[in-house]
């Protein structure tokens, strides 16, 4: 199956092409359903669906690594899932399975800051029929579907202590995945050098000061976003959730 192979002189992907368009179409789409439907969604029947949702999350993963080692281009420097998003997609699988409001608040913030600017300016190489253009961009709306999901449906809001949490998190994760880097030659979280392709970090300077100016980002707009649902934290809609465990 062409598809499925891994020759990408058919599949070359271009930001902003058609295929790419409605893709964005798709996510607006659906990220407008749940908000519509956010009162239906709070029902507890579709408990199954979120197991659903997750092991689809993990048999699509285990796919694409399944497909990187058949093809030959499964490397420690660039296959291990240790960006922010594929950490986000695993956030995205332990939240379904364990409704833990923990795993919510680290991935409210990679979601929304990480997940989202990928959907937009993906760092992508194969278009549309291919896998890995499904995987990409399946993987990535459903890490933001379910974050919007747990936040307009269950009621879950980041609080001040969620963005302390994100920022040590990431900061703890940082000489980690810099010692990875460095040992298996690698590029995760763009930290020795940006994209080829266009992406947001083009618009934060050159390297190594796009790195210092994400930390900052990274605070500001994590701090921003729980600014503008301090109401909604007060009112405990949070709470309302008895048999959800939040600790």
């Amino acid at each position: 199956m062409e598809w499925f192979g891994p020759s990408n002189t058919t599949f070359d992907f271009d930001i902003f092409s058609q295929s790419h368009l409605v893709i964005l179409a798709i996510f607006v789409t659906v990220s407008v359903v749940i908000f519509l439907c956010r009162h239906q969604l709070k029902n507890d029947k579709w408990r199954k669906a979120e197991i659903g949702v997750s092991f689809s999350l993990i048999l699509i993963e285990i796919a694409n690594h399944v497909w990187m080692y058949v093809h030959g281009i499964w490397k420690l420097g660039r296959s291990m899932p240790l960006e922010l998003c594929n950490i986000g997609l695993l956030l995205s699988i332990v939240l379904l399975l364990t409704r833990k409001k923990v795993f919510f608040e680290l991935l409210f913030f990679i979601a929304l800051l990480g997940a989202t600017q990928a959907i937009i300016t993906p760092a992508l190489t194969y278009d549309f029929p291919h896998f890995r253009f499904f995987h990409f961009f399946y993987a990535h709306m459903m890490v933001v579907w379910v974050t919007l999901y747990f936040t307009w449906a269950k009621g879950y809001f980041p609080t001040f202590s969620s963005v302390v949490k994100v920022i040590v998190f990431i900061n703890l994760l940082l000489p980690v995945i810099l010692f990875v880097n460095k040992k298996a030659d690698g590029n995760y979280w763009f930290l020795r050098h940006k994209p080829e392709s266009p992406s947001f970090l083009d618009l934060l300077g050159p390297y190594p000061w796009y790195i210092f100016s994400l930390e900052s980002l990274l605070f500001f707009l994590s701090f921003t976003a729980w600014l503008l649902l301090r109401n909604r934290e007060k009112t405990g809609r949070g709470d309302s959730y008895p048999s959800v465990d939040k600790i």
